[in-house]
């Protein structure tokens, strides 16, 4: 049985055969485990001493440029352990912004006047993929006393959904249970920094509701998510979820839990809490609420009837399969703008750039658009097709090698590129997002213009400007000036839901009246796909 020495510090025993990062992961060391570990998204980096050029897999050449491999550098997702080995982790997670504030009607935060709540707290937390958000909310009084945030630990095993439910397919021994017990650990962790922070007992938190997308509430109760990765979608949970918090390993053992119910698989709690915060039931006119991400939740009502769809938008918009690709933390690129005397850059944490994150990168498309160096197809100009003297020469970059071109955003102390591949990963996901859009404006005879209001939730999308927005066609020109920004409906749903026994049952009921149409299913859908593939201008 080989041994792998971490770091030049622990020695780890392993099985024979047995991929490098699912030892590592599973050991609590902290990598960039972007994908899950299917090999698509470059970022897991370790460094193996004296590997030799034939142990290089054909992913790893595509990823690793010759001078990483020549210092060692392998993908932990694409090497097995048959031998014992010394390994250096490379890659580390960062802290980054998040978003907790979002529209909270006012009816929200009324006072209750029931005596026995005195002296009780309550839990909403906003379950997402890629975070972990907390508000202690006094149930007597309905304001909050504290919050707390964090990055999903689940990250380890995939930045987006599909890549977890692969990790609990590849690993029906213990891949759900691990699952569970990292988002369980995460929102242990944050109840008990609150409750520290506030001198409280956790005993004194009696309820706690929760808003999260399906599968992120299957893994939290413990259920199979496989089914929701594959078709026909079905969820093994159905409606609302009502539990003690002590069933699935929550510290305040006593207090009851309740799980926002869903519309479908890809339609989740989150996206209810978010309709029924909005008031779309309630509102006249044609009204869409948008939630951008890894998959691009649509709901569109007309004078209170509701539609929705998710698009498989996949993570470019967040950063990842983009070469030099990051989330929004210390080192991101989260604005560019091209002026006469040379790109311009916004950096998260104002120090040089690292990489560039979703909002950088649309912000960078848009302004190459602007410029003419970025054709509406999606490919650059090539710059001996620009004048002689053209500024636009100085960035626009020609692999001599290869051909293959892209822009040079920054130049030391590390170089940061956008390329032809980045571009064209932006075009896959703004393509899907806008092709749900159009289909579900289509379905129930509409088009753009007839829309009165444009509602941006989530965490992402409230980075975007609405120039960015429409500027590179994920929304339509048309609704530029009726865009308005709700925040984090998903964790004031939870607080309402929280407070009032009343608006959990008016979320069932919303939730049951919220049609669906699966995307996949719909004739047009590809077509309509290909058509948004190109930028609008």
């Amino acid at each position: 049985m080989p041994f792998v020495k971490v770091n030049g510090t622990h020695t780890l025993e392993c099985a024979s055969g047995l991929n490098l990062m699912t030892l590592l992961v599973r050991s609590g060391y902290e990598l960039n485990n972007a994908c899950g570990g299917r090999g698509v998204c470059g970022k897991c980096k370790v460094r193996i001493p004296n590997t030799s050029e034939s142990e290089f897999s054909k992913t790893e050449k595509m990823f690793l440029t010759p001078e990483e491999q020549r210092q060692g550098i392998r993908l932990a997702c694409m090497v097995r352990v048959r031998q014992d080995l010394e390994v250096e982790t490379l890659s580390r997670e960062k802290e980054y912004a998040v978003l907790a504030e979002g529209h909270l009607p006012e009816w929200a935060t009324e006072q209750s006047k029931d005596p026995a709540k005195s002296g009780e707290y309550g839990i909403a937390a906003d379950v997402g993929t890629t975070t972990v958000v907390c508000r202690l909310i006094h149930l007597e009084t309905g304001k909050t006393a504290d919050t707390a945030a964090s990055v999903n630990d689940q990250k380890k095993f995939g930045l987006d959904v599909l890549s977890r439910i692969s990790y609990e397919q590849d690993h029906p021994e213990f891949g759900r249970k691990e699952l569970q017990d990292a988002i369980v650990g995460n929102l242990n962790r944050l109840i008990e920094e609150m409750c520290r922070r506030q001198e409280l007992s956790p005993e004194s938190i009696r309820r706690i509701a929760i808003s999260g997308n399906c599968t992120m509430v299957h893994m939290l109760l413990g259920a199979d998510a496989v089914p929701l990765g594959k078709a026909p979608f079905l969820p093994v949970l159905k409606g609302a979820q009502r539990c003690f918090a002590g069933e699935i390993g929550l510290e305040p053992e006593g207090a009851e839990m309740y799980c926002i119910p869903a519309v479908s698989a890809y339609i989740g709690g989150d996206i209810v809490a978010g309709a029924y915060i909005c008031g779309l039931k309630k509102l006249p006119g044609n009204v869409l609420f948008v939630d951008i991400g890894t998959n691009g939740e649509i709901v569109l009502a007309q004078d209170g009837e509701m539609n929705s769809c998710s698009c498989a938008a996949g993570p470019a918009l967040e950063g990842m399969n983009i070469q030099q690709g990051m989330r929004g933390e210390t080192g991101a690129i989260e604005d560019v703008e091209i002026r006469p005397d040379g790109i311009h850059l916004k950096v998260i944490g104002g120090g040089p750039a690292e990489g560039i994150c979703g909002s950088g990168i649309l912000a960078g498309i848009n302004e190459l658009l602007r410029c003419g160096v970025l054709r509406k197809s999606g490919a650059f100009v090539h710059p001996d097709r620009l004048p002689e003297g053209d500024e636009r020469k100085k960035y626009l970059q020609v692999n001599p090698e290869d051909g293959t071109r892209s822009v040079r955003l920054q130049e030391n102390p590390v170089p940061v590129n956008i390329t032809q591949k980045d571009i064209r990963q932006v075009q896959l996901a703004k393509g899907a997002i806008r092709s749900g859009i159009e289909i579900l404006l289509e379905n129930n005879g509409l088009d753009p213009s007839m829309l009165d209001e444009v509602m941006i939730a989530g965490q992402f999308g409230s980075h975007l400007p609405q120039e960015d927005l429409t500027g590179v066609g994920i929304l339509p020109e048309e609704v530029r000036e009726r865009i308005h920004y709700v925040g984090n409906t998903a964790l004031t749903g939870a607080v309402a839901a929280l407070l009032s026994e009343g608006v959990r049952r008016e979320m069932e009921a919303l939730a049951k009246e919220i049609g669906y149409t699966e995307l996949g299913e719909t004739p047009e859908y590809e077509y309509r796909l290909a058509e948004w593939l190109e930028f609008p201008k």
